[in-house]
């Protein structure tokens, strides 16, 4: 069984398009991107690290994702991202695209019914399947019941307005909390692992 695991960089208010710099997302006229930069200290950098080097996983995207990714990480080995880049560039990229999508960034395999094939994948021998970005993708997972594990960078700033992790489609499911620490800047880095159904009883 392969378990898949979302990895996201939010505000407080959910928000989690283009936290990476300008003009990796400014669709929907979304006027913040990189807005993790001014607020990213050694804590966050360590957690990360710990993420995406040294361990083993598959990279499962959304097609918007998969085509920034693709034209910046497979340039990146040798550099300051080194240890990333060459997790992400020999991981094998699951790509969910019902359109178009050239699959040329080696290792990619494009899914064109992402539930149906994530829910396959799921029951095969293998890493885990890790998301990065890729928020439609992300909305559709969870709406099917197929995370496993939710990891949340949460920074302290407010975005008012852009992609958000969570939307009303959400399947209802309990969580536990697995691990959490505070970094210096005030980032919240917490790991909730999938843990049944939604308990309900009254206060009091």
């Amino acid at each position: 069984m392969r378990k898949v695991i979302v990895s996201a960089m939010v505000s407080m208010d959910g928000v989690m398009q283009a936290p990476g710099g300008p003009e990796e997302d400014p669709s929907g006229g979304f006027a913040f991107g990189g807005w993790v930069a001014p607020l990213g200290d050694q804590a966050f950098g360590e957690e990360i690290g710990k993420m995406l080097i040294g361990q083993p996983y598959d990279l499962l995207l959304g097609r918007r994702t998969y085509d920034i990714f693709a034209a910046y990480w497979p340039h990146k080995e040798g550099g300051p991202y080194d240890g990333i880049a060459r997790q992400f560039n020999r991981a094998t990229k699951y790509v969910a695209s019902r359109r178009g999508v050239d699959p040329a960034w080696k290792g990619s395999v494009v899914l064109r019914e992402a539930e149906s094939e994530v829910a396959k994948l799921k029951q095969e021998d293998g890493p885990p399947l890790l998301t990065q970005g890729s928020a439609g993708l992300v909305h559709a997972l969870l709406a099917a019941g197929l995370v496993d594990e939710i990891r949340t960078f949460t920074f302290p700033v407010l975005l008012g307005k852009g992609k958000r992790l969570f939307d009303d489609s959400s399947r209802p499911s309990a969580f536990k909390l697995s691990h959490s620490k505070v970094s210096p800047n005030g980032i919240i880095m917490a790991t909730h692992a999938r843990n049944g159904e939604v308990q309900t009883g009254s206060v009091g």
